[in-house]
This record gives C-alpha cells, sequence and structure tokens, in this order.
C-alpha cells in the first residue's frame, strides 16, 4: 500500500512543475492535497489519449459555457503554451457557440429523440457510403 504524502512533499512537486504552488492548490484539504496534485498532475500536465494542445481547447469551450473566468483565463493560457494559435482558439469557441445554440434550439422545440437518432443513422450510412463510392 503507497504511503500518502505530506502537504509539504506535495507542495514540493507542485512547486518544481509549475514554479510556484498556486494558491488554489493552498486552500486543498490536508486529506485530498495528495489525490488532487496527481490528478491534476496527469490529467492536464501528462501526456494522455488526447494531445495537451486539444485537451486545452476542450477547457477553452467547456469554461465558455459554464461561465467560469478563472478556467477559461487558465485554459486560454495553457492551449498557448501548448501550440494553440489565436486562430484555434477562435474555431474552438465559434464550435462551442454553434453546438450549445443547436442544443437550445433542439431541446426547446422537443425535437422527438428516437427520430433524431434515426434520422442521425441514416446520414451517418450515407455519408460514409458516398466515402467509400469515393475512394473506388
Amino acid at each position: 500500500m503507497e504511503v500518502s504524502k505530506n502537504r509539504l512533499e506535495v507542495e514540493s512537486e507542485i512547486r518544481d512543475a509549475l514554479g510556484i504552488v498556486p494558491s488554489f492548490f493552498g486552500s486543498i484539504p490536508d486529506q485530498y492535497i495528495g489525490a488532487e496534485w496527481e490528478l491534476f498532475k496527469s490529467l492536464e500536465l501528462g501526456e494522455t489519449l488526447i494531445p495537451n494542445k486539444y485537451k486545452e481547447l476542450m477547457g477553452i469551450a467547456i469554461h465558455s459555457v459554464t461561465f467560469c473566468r478563472y478556467c477559461t483565463l487558465f485554459h486560454t493560457e495553457v492551449a498557448k503554451l501548448m501550440g494553440a494559435t489565436e486562430e484555434e482558439i477562435q474555431e474552438a469557441i465559434h464550435y462551442t457557440k454553434m453546438s450549445v445554440g443547436w442544443s437550445v434550439y433542439l431541446n426547446g422545440t422537443q425535437t422527438n429523440y428516437e427520430d433524431f437518432a434515426k434520422e442521425l443513422g441514416q446520414v451517418g450510412e450515407y455519408v460514409q457510403s458516398k466515402h467509400m463510392a469515393h475512394e473506388s
């Protein structure tokens, strides 16, 4: 069984990775700081299945909808550090606006979900057959 690290050890790791211990880590209770840092370190800083630049663009999109200015700022700045261009950031925001707009419309008009799913299947089959014919 792994022995959990104390706050000073965790803060030393944070400082080593980020240069400082951001104040938002300082308010995490001692019993959770180790787990929160491990999660942050693996998902935010680590290489995962989704490249970091794309995770940050997703973060911008998510927090544009949640209206969290802290998270929007955080993910925008980290996206830039990960190589995202201003154009990519704008595209992520515009895609989110468009997608949320359709969600509002479909839910507001109470579009039949089963019909929607069936039509989506039909579109997928058509696009796939068109793509396959194009490759032949």
